[in-house]
């Protein structure tokens, strides 16, 4: 249990929040020795605060799991060192599920933007200790919690598929048996992120759109994303992207990750080139 709360928890303080009240802001400090922070992470930090008071709304009864987002909006990218500013607003939470919008900010420009997210929510005993939740959830309330305990991720593999320039691209998701983040994500029953299953997808159709053109080709904005079943320690991900739209300025994707033939997400990707 030596990882929970630092293999894959991004928030290190809640504030601003009136117990039971629809609002919060958060913050998470990217630490200082990692590579690269993907955007996708920063989704999760920004789901993760949304969970927090999702969770106090129903007093630790359940959890919200991802399931449904209309449209996640990357704006810029993130840097090591670097301290996200959350802030979520729940439309309506109950014991059923939550649905809720949020934002991350960086020095006060706005870095990524999740809107109308909808999460069932599960009974929390399955998945965590509804009293070790309360207890960190007044950590974050109060003092919050040290800064640095994320070292990044690691324990999974991707091999590639089949590319065809400008067309498509496959891959296959190794999911392992064991890693430090299924101490996060969750300690009861251990759930490969769909955050980072988001991120390969997303990387996938950057290698389908290729190197051709000026500029950095970035991911700008995903929408539809459907997680329909959780993916377990030791399953075989198939992961497609396809370009249905390949002209001028525009490139979009659409993305699957299938389980033995059996759907497991889909989602649609807005590419774009940026220079500088």
């Amino acid at each position: 249990m030596g990882d929970h709360f630092s293999a894959f928890s991004f928030v290190d303080r809640i504030r601003d929040y009136t117990r039971r009240g629809p609002h919060a802001r958060g913050y998470f400090t990217i630490p200082d020795g990692l590579t690269a922070f993907p955007s996708c992470l920063v989704a999760e930090a920004v789901g993760q605060l949304a969970s927090w008071v999702a969770m106090d709304h129903i007093d630790f009864r359940g959890r919200p799991v991802a399931a449904l987002a209309l449209e996640t909006r990357f704006l810029r990218d993130v840097k090591p060192g670097e301290t996200l500013e959350l802030g979520v607003e729940l439309e309506s939470c109950d014991d059923e599920a939550v649905s809720y919008r949020g934002w991350a900010d960086v020095d006060g420009a706005r870095a990524l933007e999740l809107i109308d997210c909808l999460g069932p929510m599960l009974p929390l005993d399955e998945f965590d200790s509804p009293l070790v939740l309360k207890e960190r959830f007044d950590v974050l309330c109060g003092a919050g919690a040290p800064a640095g305990r994320f070292h990044g991720i690691n324990g999974f593999h991707v091999e590639p598929g089949v590319l065809v320039p400008g067309k498509s691209a496959t891959a296959k998701l190794y999911v392992p048996e064991a890693a430090p983040f299924f101490h996060d994500h969750f300690p009861r029953r251990p759930v490969f992120p769909a955050t980072l299953l988001l991120n390969e997808m997303i990387q996938l159709a950057l290698n389908a759109a290729g190197g051709n053109g000026s500029g950095t080709l970035v991911a700008e904005r995903m929408t539809n994303v459907k997680v329909r079943s959780f993916t377990p320690p030791g399953q075989a991900l198939d992961l497609t992207a396809e370009l249905t739209v390949s002209g001028g300025s525009a490139i979009v994707a659409s993305l699957t990750a299938r389980a033995e033939g059996r759907m497991v997400a889909t989602a649609q990707v807005d590419l774009s080139r940026r220079n500088g």
